[in-house]
């Protein structure tokens, strides 16, 4: 073998020695480091790094109750209160939802959401720096749709309406409404308590508001019709010269009167004009007014515009108002538990404007008002006058209101063709 060929097979072992070392060190030392493991952390996943939930102001509480709940206490709260102008602490109905927001580990919260109203949301959020608070209000989009629905009265229009209307059509609270609604637009036509009789009609026509969380209220009535003993009274909502929308009826004539049909609103006739047994006197005697049988406290309306003549204690009426109208008309209350501010003899008052509160003073057995209507010094059945004839559309809008009409009534009474595209089985339905 030559030098040269020895060298290169020498140079070939050493190295093939060299790599087999290498690999023999690499696997002990990788043998040493699993033997010898250093424990290494997993890393730390923060699913919710906050404490989100919703808190209720309770009957008897106040604000501070709620926001130390939420750790606002002493300073904290102090700041709070200086930060907000939308938030009164001395308004707040029970039932108030707060959302509370909390940094994990945290005592106290650092983001607060209260619905301030149908349409607005109050949000507080406390700055991280100086502990202090800042606010905004969100603007909260209803969108409308109108619906329709017809109810048969039993007993009471709210009855009525409760039974024809599901809660995906209006909740409860909003059905309560829609009935003081009607009652308010048929005001100067409709005693609902007295007027109607089992298997009169009520068909209604309004805008429902849907806010982005699902919640439903009541919008408007734009169109309604009442059968009262077999005749319909419609009511249809225009906006007049004035801009001011107005209820008129099919004939374009106001609804609204000099005088509204009676004194309390969602009211119960307890005693009607003419004779009866008193049950104080314990004899009988006319009775030259209506009694309103309410809750004490209930608050009563004057009948139209007019001036206070009495406002004071009188006799057998207890605490009295008496109201000066027109044409040598007029109107007392009688019974009251006290007068509303601003009672004194001279004073003017407007149509609907309260003027007391039902009580039970003079000779009464119990809360109630007792309501007279005199033309020219003589009692006269309220419940029998003539209100007169409202305001008919100035002939500039007679076009545009019986355009409106049409399309309203189209809308509350659709052909029979039209009605199961609107769902009228449900008892609610939509256009």
């Amino acid at each position: 073998m030559s030098l040269q060929a020895w060298r290169g097979s020498h140079y070939v072992v050493a190295g093939l020695l060299t790599a087999g070392m290498l690999l023999w060190a690499a696997g002990a030392a990788h043998e040493a480091w699993s033997l010898h493991k250093v424990p290494v952390a997993l890393p730390i996943v923060v699913t919710s790094a906050y404490d989100d939930w919703s808190d209720t102001l309770g009957r008897r509480e106040m604000l501070s109750d709620v926001l130390a709940r939420a750790g606002l206490r002493g300073r904290d709260y102090a700041k709070f209160l200086r930060a907000t102008h939308s938030l009164n602490p001395r308004r707040l109905q029970p039932g108030l939802i707060f959302d509370v927001r909390r940094l994990k580990g945290a005592t106290v919260a650092n983001r607060i959401a209260v619905r301030i109203g149908p349409e607005q949301r109050l949000w507080m959020t406390r700055q991280a720096g100086d502990s202090s608070w800042t606010e905004s209000v969100e603007n909260i989009p209803w969108n409308a749709e109108r619906l329709r629905t017809t109810a048969v009265i039993q007993s009471n229009l709210y009855d009525a309406l409760d039974a024809a209307i599901p809660d995906s059509f209006l909740p409860a609270r909003q059905r309560v409404g829609l009935a003081w609604a009607i009652a308010d637009v048929y005001d100067w036509e409709v005693d609902f308590t007295r007027d109607l009789r089992p298997g009169d009609r009520v068909e209604v026509l309004i805008e429902r508001l849907q806010s982005p969380e699902g919640e439903r209220r009541l919008g408007r009535i734009l169109a309604a019709r009442v059968d009262v003993a077999g005749s319909p009274s419609y009511a249809f909502a225009f906006d007049n010269a004035n801009g001011r929308s107005g209820f008129y009826d099919d004939r374009g004539r106001s609804l609204r009167r000099a005088f509204l049909r009676a004194p309390l609103r969602y009211r119960h006739i307890s005693s009607r004009f003419g004779n009866r047994y008193h049950p104080i006197l314990k004899r009988w005697r006319t009775h030259e007014g209506t009694d309103y049988a309410a809750a004490y406290g209930t608050p009563v309306r004057a009948t139209a515009d007019g001036i206070v003549t009495i406002a004071g204690r009188d006799d057998g009426y207890g605490n009295l108002v008496e109201l000066r109208h027109a044409n040598g008309i007029r109107t007392r209350y009688g019974h009251l538990s006290k007068f509303a501010k601003g009672m004194h003899v001279g004073a003017r008052v407007s149509q609907e404007e309260t003027i007391g509160f039902v009580g039970a003073t003079g000779l009464a057995t119990g809360p109630h008002l007792h309501y007279e209507f005199l033309v020219n010094g003589r009692p006269t059945n309220p419940q029998r006058k003539d209100a007169g004839a409202g305001e008919p559309i100035p002939g500039n809008l007679k076009a545009a209101f019986d355009s409106v009409r049409t399309r309203l009534l189209a809308e509350l009474q659709p052909l029979p063709a039209a009605a199961p595209a609107l769902g009228a089985a449900t008892g609610a339905a939509r256009d």
